[in-house]
């Protein structure tokens, strides 16, 4: 039984260094790139799906190595591997190279050189530059939505389509205007946490009802951008528009409660969970819809 239980801590553990989570949503919307440019589903959409998702666990590893002080000093971010010292500094560095080089070699390998080069700038981009960004700007979420908005242009070339099309440009518009209010929703959650460490934070600068009026913005954006994509030719019916034309609407809606709630730290942490289920079923809807050519 206490094996059993050591290897669930060691996977859950594994899961935290990887954010397991952020990377599966870059696989994700990569697999969806793919299938928006192919029409389908085929055995070409493995390579740029697991080799998004390993560098991006690769990058994350990095990141809280890179942020190891910075984590130790938030409470939000205090039992991460690193700073509660359930890993080794050198098991996670290990683990961030093999991940990296993984994920790597199967771009490079299985998908054309344009796509490995897009997961390398947004791995560059990520631990090279908005890492640091972050310690120097309160905006760096705007610069930092690019890592967000290039995993599905990776797919959707591995699947020979032109990065000029405007319905991968769509897609990458959404992806990017999505992660600056999920960051910024997290920032707002936990305020005191990035004071605590010193870092910039557009708490500074607006106050909360202002920074949920700005979020309200991002998050409308966020909501009627995939509109765009199903427009743009490659979903084939009206159905996947009305899908997510009720996904905008109900993402407004809860917006729209979270906006006019002042100081409601749980709708914070609600209209947070609302904007990640969002993105999901953005990606789902797509997906499925150019598959069935509904």
């Amino acid at each position: 039984m206490s094996g059993r239980g050591d290897i669930i801590s060691r996977i859950s553990l594994s899961a935290r260094l990887f954010k397991a989570r952020i990377a599966a949503l870059a696989g994700f919307s990569s697999a969806t790139g793919y299938v928006l440019a192919a029409g389908g589903v085929s055995l070409g959409l493995l390579a740029p799906t697991l080799g998004v998702f390993l560098i991006a666990c690769g990058s994350c590893a990095l990141n809280q190595i890179q942020e190891r002080r910075i984590d130790s000093l938030m409470r939000r971010t205090s039992r991460r591997p690193l700073p509660s010292r359930r890993m080794g500094l050198r098991t996670a560095l290990v683990a961030a190279l093999i991940t990296t080089a993984a994920g790597s070699l199967l771009l490079i390998l299985k998908a054309p050189v344009l796509s490995f080069a897009l997961a390398a700038f947004a791995a560059v981009w990520y631990n090279g530059v908005y890492t640091y960004l972050k310690r120097a700007t309160m905006f760096a979420a705007v610069p930092g939505g690019l890592i967000g908005a290039l995993p599905p242009a990776v797919g959707w070339t591995a699947a020979g389509g032109a990065l000029a099309d405007p319905e991968i440009l769509s897609l990458m518009v959404f992806m990017f205007v999505w992660q600056v209010p999920h960051f910024w929703l997290l920032l707002l959650n936990h305020r005191e946490d990035y004071d605590r460490a010193g870092l910039p934070a557009v708490t500074a600068l607006f106050t909360p009802g202002q920074l949920k009026r700005i979020i309200f913005v991002w998050i409308v954006a966020a909501a009627v951008s995939p509109m765009l994509i199903a427009m743009s030719g490659g979903s084939g019916s009206v159905l996947p528009l009305f899908l997510l034309g009720g996904t905008a609407l109900w993402l407004v809606r809860q917006a729209a409660r979270h906006e006019s709630r002042a100081g409601a730290a749980v709708s914070t942490g609600a209209l947070y969970a609302t904007l990640n289920v969002h993105a999901v079923l953005v990606l789902a809807v797509l997906s499925v819809g150019s598959v069935l050519k509904m």
